[in-house]
């Protein structure tokens, strides 16, 4: 199987391949599984976002909550039962999600790590297509969306796939399953801040 080290408490940042922005996340243990606080700023279209997150995640890495704020005030609080069924903090069911155990936030290159590392591929193993919860920093809106993984390394080399089949990339992971370069769209940056 293709699992990953224990992850410890640590910080990342990403920087878009195109335009200016800056992707920064601490994220570590939690006393109930994992959580991640991130920061994105960026531009999609010609118009800027900056946005502030947080996922909880169970031992397993199934997606239990997300909180997403925007500078403009706009914001999201959503969360899951880890078996594919989502609501808003407010108890409202959001049926149109049903399926997805993972997030995918635009403009992030660490979401990539949450279904690597939840699904723990062996090599050559596929995930087969996989509901996410994606968000676009555009209409703000949570959608359905599906992907597929392939281990092409274990521990070490993923592809990603949009199901629809437009859009394609191999992500090479570090240790913690964290993505190191993502073709045409990020690359890890230092975090030394010495």
């Amino acid at each position: 199987m293709g699992g990953f080290r224990s992850l410890p408490a640590r910080a990342a940042r990403w920087q878009p391949e195109q335009g200016i922005g800056l992707e920064h996340v601490s994220l570590g243990p939690a006393p109930t599984g994992f959580l991640i606080r991130g920061t994105i700023i960026g531009e999609r279209g010609g118009i800027p976002y900056g946005v502030f997150y947080r996922i909880s995640c169970d031992e397993a890495w199934r997606t239990r909550s997300l909180i997403l704020n925007a500078t403009s005030g706009r914001s999201i609080d959503i969360r899951s039962d880890r078996q594919g069924h989502w609501h808003e903090a407010g108890g409202r069911p959001l049926d149109d999600l049903d399926g997805a155990i993972d997030i995918d936030l635009a403009g992030s290159a660490f979401t990539n790590t949450l279904p690597i590392r939840r699904l723990k591929l062996a090599e050559g193993e596929c995930s087969g297509t996989l509901a996410m919860v994606y968000v676009p920093f555009d209409t703000f809106k949570p959608v359905s969306d599906h992907q597929i993984y392939t281990c092409l390394t274990a521990g070490s080399l993923y592809r990603y796939e949009a199901a629809d089949r437009s859009f394609e990339a191999e992500l090479p992971v570090d240790d913690d399953g964290l993505v190191l370069d993502y073709p045409t769209l990020f690359r890890r940056i230092s975090v030394d801040i010495s």
